[in-house]
């Protein structure tokens, strides 16, 4: 082996070593010493049922690794569930959890000097925190996804996490009873696996496949099916394998990945957060990667897969019909993939795809003709003007008119915002602006699931456009736009707007504006004063000291 990490911990260049002493209590023999070290992060949890499934995959997985010849040594991870935390104080801690889990599996396999690495994780911030170790590390690492939830069932429909949300909108609206809204919550989310639609998870599950650090299909597979315990007993194989040839990150996670999975992204109508996350791992990497190449690859890409939020499907109906594989060998006979981005299994994307049609499936349309597809455009615009200057992120999947000009109604938190929707005092026409909820501000930029939902619910959706420095759940949709950067609390002109000031949404033009005479913003600006941090001490509290712009990513460690 070439990088030497594994005679760092079994010999300390001496033949015995007393380093042997602690490694044979956990059950190496003489002849184990010769074999590769695999970390395995396991995310499990009862937490969400996004983990907690995936105590059965790390020890399938375990095993697994013993058979193909290596040492695996297990430990633990964190996870906190994105869809319970929603709406309270506990979502600031959503995207800190992405920096932790990172830190976490750097800290356990670098200490160890550990040969390679399979990381299972199932909630959103699981997947972008094992990769972004990965990459920090350079060591051979596979990402097994823990599976997506099948969907629940009521009145004849399928039910997301996302279907309560906005049962509570409705409910609030008057436009169900509260009988039903106890039915829909008490469906909505059957057993294990993270979110079942084209959220946030299942969005990060299929860019990792797009970039090769994962196997073919194996992003949309059920949580509880067999065959993603039979992916995860392959993956330690293919793993293996890699640490002997030394496949690493840095050969993977190449500027033709990143373009890959973008364009995944944007035909299967992806979250917003995979723009955040893309860009912390190409900073991670070292890949020059920046929030206009989403826009340039969105202008050339269509949307073709109609998924929750705003279509009618789930990802288990995306994988019944061909899944990740289908929708990427439509882009490469396309010309928009890259066919020669090399995979962990050492084969090239376009020698995976080698035996997959590109012509979808007759009688359905999960995944739509190249000829027919649900938008000829990719769905996640970068706006910029005045009021983001270093861009933003319009997500414009299901707006019949993706364009607005209306009064701001300002709000200084996602709960005084949710609390207007539900009283009934947002109109038609209006452009809510909720802020100091970005990355240093909130701290930790918590998605805007609940108040979204309930715009939906109450029947708005078309007609009020929402603002914030904050993020958006992969569950949302609507005329919606977050990551406004510079943020509130550093200044940045979403500070600046007052309650009934003019505010411009124009996907078309990909400009967010506010329609104030430069002269007041400067008078403004002169005035401003930044608030008081809201945590002195904790996790939070470094955070906000450390997290850089939404537009680059908000890494916590840009030029330390």
């Amino acid at each position: 082996m070439s990088n030497n990490r594994r005679s760092q911990v079994v010999t300390q260049g001496h033949q015995r070593s007393p380093n042997r002493a602690m490694l044979r209590a956990t059950g190496f023999g003489d002849e184990d010493f010769t074999k590769p070290i695999i970390g395995l992060a396991n995310g499990y949890s009862t937490i969400t049922p996004c983990n907690m499934g995936i105590n059965v995959l790390a020890k399938r997985g375990e095993t697994a690794l013993t058979e193909a010849g290596a040492m695996p040594q297990m430990f633990g991870t964190i996870t906190i569930s994105d869809g319970i935390s929603m709406g309270t104080e506990g979502m600031k801690y959503s995207l800190v959890s992405r920096d932790v889990i990172a830190d976490s599996i750097e800290t356990a396999c670098n200490g160890q000097s550990m040969d390679g690495v399979m990381a299972i994780g199932g909630c959103d911030k699981n997947m972008p925190g094992a990769i972004i170790a990965i990459a920090r590390m350079n060591i051979p690492g596979i990402f097994v996804y823990g599976g997506t939830i099948k969907p629940g069932h009521y009145n004849g429909q399928d039910l997301t996490v996302v279907s309560a949300f906005e049962a509570v909108g409705q409910f609030s609206a008057g436009k169900i009873d509260e009988a039903e809204l106890t039915a829909i919550e008490r469906n909505a989310c059957p057993g294990a696996g993270s979110c079942g639609g084209m959220f946030t998870a299942n969005t990060m599950s299929s860019a990792i496949e797009a970039m090769g650090l994962s196997l073919p299909y194996s992003s949309t597979m059920a949580a509880e099916d067999e065959e993603k315990a039979e992916s995860t007993e392959k993956s330690a194989f293919v793993l293996v394998e890699a640490v002997r040839k030394q496949i690493l990150p840095s050969q993977l996670l190449t500027r033709k990945a990143f373009e890959n999975a973008i364009s995944v992204i944007m035909a299967v109508g992806g979250s917003t957060n995979a723009v955040l996350h893309l860009l912390a791992i190409a900073n991670t990497i070292g890949v020059k990667l920046t929030i206009d190449d989403f826009e340039t690859i969105r202008q050339r890409v269509p949307v073709l897969c109609d998924l929750k939020p705003s279509g009618r499907y789930v990802a288990t109906d995306l994988h019944k019909v061909g899944g990740i594989p289908l929708v990427m060998k439509m882009l490469l006979q396309q010309g928009l993939l890259h066919g020669d981005a090399l995979t962990i299994s050492g084969q090239t994307i376009a020698e995976v795809l080698a035996e997959v049609d590109d012509i979808p499936p007759a009688n359905q349309d999960v995944v739509r003709p190249w000829s027919k597809p649900v938008y000829t455009e990719g769905h996640l615009a970068v706006l910029k003007g005045n009021l983001a200057a270093e861009g933003s992120v319009a997500k414009i999947s299901g707006v019949k008119n993706p364009q607005l000009t209306g009064p701001a109604r300002v709000f200084e938190s996602e709960e005084s915002c949710l609390d207007a929707i539900l009283q009934g005092k947002i109109n038609p026409g209006d452009v809510i602006l909720v802020r100091y909820e970005g990355p240093k501000g909130g701290p930790g930029m918590r998605e805007m699931l609940a108040p979204t939902s309930a715009i939906i619910g109450a029947g708005l959706g078309d007609s009020v456009g929402l603002i914030t420095d904050g993020r958006f759940s992969g569950g949302t949709y609507g005329l919606v736009v977050g990551h406004v950067a510079p943020e509130a609390a550093v200044g940045g002109t979403i500070a600046l707007v007052e309650e009934g000031d003019s505010i411009t949404i124009d996907a078309h033009q990909k400009l967010l504006q506010l329609n104030v005479s430069e002269a007041e913003l400067t008078e403004r600006k002169a005035n401003w004063q930044a608030p008081n941090p809201r945590y002195t001490r904790g996790v939070l509290a470094k955070y906000a000291k450390l997290v850089s712009s939404s537009s680059l990513g908000a890494v916590t460690d840009l030029n330390l």
